[in-house]
């Protein structure tokens, strides 16, 4: 999975499951708790409202959400590199 793909599945899964911490993260995206902790960096830096609690992870501000619309998957990664790119 590249970078682009993890950020917007990191994404999906905080909005799916809620908080997470980055090394239940690693685990289930097969990469270092490091990578986890600047996706959330450059997630947070393009405006995802993340919140991150220490020893207990990351969370999605509450209210917050992909439009269904952001969700073609042919089209998404494009739109998420817009999003980091702002």
């Amino acid at each position: 999975m590249n970078r682009t793909d993890r950020l917007l599945a990191l994404v999906l899964e905080l909005q799916r499951k809620g908080q997470q911490r980055g090394e239940d993260l690693a685990v289930t995206f097969e990469v270092s708790t490091r990578t986890i902790y600047r996706d959330m960096q450059a997630l947070s830096e393009a405006g995802v409202p993340i919140i991150a609690v220490q020893k207990k992870g990351y969370s999605l501000s509450e209210g917050y959400f992909l439009p269904q619309k952001f969700l073609e998957w042919t089209q998404a990664p494009y739109k998420l590199i817009s999003f980091c790119r702002a």
